[in-house]
């Protein structure tokens, strides 16, 4: 699709709805949840993807020896069913006909006594061993490997033209090849192919490749084109639901968190990256998890955080180092991301497949509240997650991101349960039980992460924290107009760059963001002096909507927080349930206690929590919804 086009669709998106993308008011009520539902998304997907063991140099042997294996080992049966070919399949575009055509040599079954390849049969196979299939293509002209592949590699081949095989300008076409012809049921969709081809790349330059100018620039915000970029999406979208009209489908952005795409992945497709290319590092694998962990209200049944498939098996998470190894897979769980295997599951050796088989974390990942994971102690050392399961227990994980012991704490506090009551853990690594009350303490070693289940009394009796509940809670404006540089992502050396050119400088990671129990920009959530424990931080100007699941009241301490550099800007607050007003507060600046805000919200299926500031400028703002809870 033509840039031109791709700006057509945007508005054609708006007309449908009788408005212009400049009067369209994201803070006016619409009795509606608005994250992506479409697709088959509804626990994180888990599964196997071949890019981390073979690259492209993948082939039907490797992807049906590793689905095979998955069955032997029991792990299809705990809920891995996505075998997913990425790049390296293709061999070319037909330039009579634009129709893309397989590496049939690598592949087989693909070949047809009439006709040209299809994968039909690979995908024939795979769901009769009970699989779903995923296939692999980029927004541009070109692929990743074509931009950045060096030495051998199962590049596609031809002319300039032959060699175009992404879906820019064949969007629909691919699509319904993909899903109508060959059966595939879920479709990686990378970027490199809108931002590696500008005029002055060298393989342009050197005649390989011809130009497209980059609509993503990942180290800028403002230099990306974001309407551009959605409209593509949005193109793929209808064709999806044009071929795949029943809806089962996976749906995966790979533009690694550039364009801003972590303010509408979720609202666009089934997973969505949050980060560049995970490696088998320590160091990189915390570099992608920082660019997840503080996005809990981001992810939801439908649309999940993507910090990128599991490294486990190779360098750092290899069977050398099973601490690292459980670590990477416990906090992938517990952070609600896909858990897609990129190992050859052909080779992996027992105490690894064991990681992938831990069924008490896997549950813990497919839990259906659908919450992520919020950080209840944050600091660089050592942080602890809590995650509210369906059943009202919590998940909490320990986890020590450094070289040397920590003695932790772990509170009734953090799991938002009763000081004076007990606490029950399970630990899901050894399965021992043990009590405490209040606190109690743990020795963690190094690089390790330690699990449990946790079980007690609510400390909110009659109901739940908004931000216990995030899988509920959906940032449809969250008031970033200025995107800034987020200090709090681990900044890595990636392995295939190395100490080339200026490091890894802070890149816009969703930084003034939507939070739990925190302000947007991570601290202590505190109006007019008083700190609340719980609570939801956002930026003024913004719009929550929440699921309410039962509930019958609502109630919130309301108030710009103490932290909000403009003390004289006011703010009201606003709450509307299915659309309609149901309470409002006076207007509130910096300094003024918390206004209490509450509403009869029984029979109600979506509040919307506004928070509006007339004339406020950037990002200066921060405003919280303190203790903010659905009550029974």
């Amino acid at each position: 699709m033509t840039l031109r086009r791709a700006l057509l669709s945007l508005a054609v998106l708006c007309a449908g709805t009788g408005l212009s993308a400049q009067t369209i008011d994201p803070l006016a009520p619409t009795g509606a949840w608005s994250a992506n539902q479409v697709g088959s998304a509804q626990l994180p997907p888990m599964g196997w993807n071949s890019w981390n063991a073979f690259f492209t140099e993948i082939d039907e042997e490797k992807l049906l020896g590793s689905a095979q294996r998955i069955l032997d080992t029991g792990l299809a049966k705990k809920g891995y069913r996505f075998i997913n070919i990425d790049d390296g399949w293709w061999l070319k575009r037909r330039t009579g006909d634009g129709k893309l055509i397989i590496r049939a040599d690598k592949f087989p079954s693909a070949w047809m006594k009439r006709g040209d390849p299809s994968f039909r049969p690979l995908t024939d196979k795979l769901h009769a061993m009970g699989f779903k299939a995923g296939i692999y293509s980029d927004l541009g002209r070109n692929s990743c490997s074509q931009a950045y592949s060096d030495g051998p590699a199962q590049l596609p081949e031809g002319t300039m033209a032959e060699r175009e095989v992404g879906l820019y300008g064949h969007s629909d076409q691919d699509i319904r090849l993909f899903f109508a012809d060959w059966g595939f049921d879920a479709i990686k969709v990378d970027g490199c192919g809108i931002r590696a081809f500008t005029a002055d790349a060298e393989r342009v330059r050197s005649g390989q490749y011809r130009a497209l100018a980059a609509l993503i620039d990942q180290h800028s915000v403002t230099r990306s084109n974001v309407p551009a970029v959605k409209a593509l999406f949005a193109d793929i979208n209808r064709s999806l639901a044009r071929y795949n009209p029943d809806g089962d489908y996976m749906l995966s952005l790979c533009i690694w968190g550039s364009a801003n795409v972590r303010s509408w992945g979720k609202d666009v497709g089934s997973i969505s990256r949050t980060s560049d290319d995970i490696s088998p590092d320590w160091g990189r694998m915390l570099t992608n998890y920082d660019s997840a962990v503080r996005r809990a209200f981001y992810a939801h049944p439908g649309s999940w955080n993507d910090p990128d498939m599991l490294f486990i098996g190779k360098g750092d998470f290899d069977v050398n180092h099973l601490t690292e190894a459980r670590s990477h897979f416990a906090l992938w769980a517990m952070m609600n991301a896909p858990l897609l295997i990129g190992a050859d599951l052909r080779t992996t050796p027992q105490p690894l497949l064991d990681v992938f088989g831990n069924a008490a974390l896997i549950a813990v990942n497919q839990d259906p509240a659908g919450n992520q994971a919020t950080l209840a102690f944050d600091s660089d050392g050592l942080q602890i997650l809590v995650k509210t399961l369906a059943n009202g227990d919590k998940a909490v994980a320990l986890f020590n991101r450094g070289l040397a012991p920590v003695d932790a704490v772990l509170t009734a506090d953090h799991l938002k349960f009763r000081a004076d009551r007990a606490v029950t853990l399970s630990n899901l690594w050894t399965g021992a039980k043990s009590d405490f009350t209040k606190e109690t303490k743990f020795r963690i070693a190094p690089r390790e992460t330690v699990v449990f289940r946790a079980s007690g009394t609510r400390m909110l009796a009659d109901g739940l924290y908004l931000s216990e509940q995030p899988g509920a809670v959906n940032p449809a404006a969250d008031g970033v107009v200025q995107p800034e540089p987020d200090p709090t992502i681990y900044r890595s050396i990636p392995g295939w760059r190395g100490t080339r050119g200026i490091g890894e400088r802070p890149m816009y990671a969703g930084w003034g963001g939507a939070m739990a129990d925190a302000t947007p920009y991570n601290q202590a959530l505190t109006v007019a002096g008083r700190t609340y424990g719980a609570g939801i931080g956002i930026l003024a100007n913004s719009r929550l909507e929440v699921r309410n699941a039962g509930f019958v009241r609502f109630s919130a301490q309301v108030g710009v927080d103490d932290s909000a550099l403009d003390g004289e800007q006011t703010v009201r607050f606003y709450l509307y349930g299915d659309g309609k007003p149901l309470a409002s507060s006076a207007p509130l600046r910096r300094g003024a206690t918390a206004q209490p805000l509450e509403a009869d919200v029984k029979g109600i299926a979506v509040l919307e929590l506004v928070a509006r500031a007339d004339g406020a400028r950037g990002n200066a703002v921060p405003v919280t919804w303190g203790d903010a809870a659905l009550r029974r």
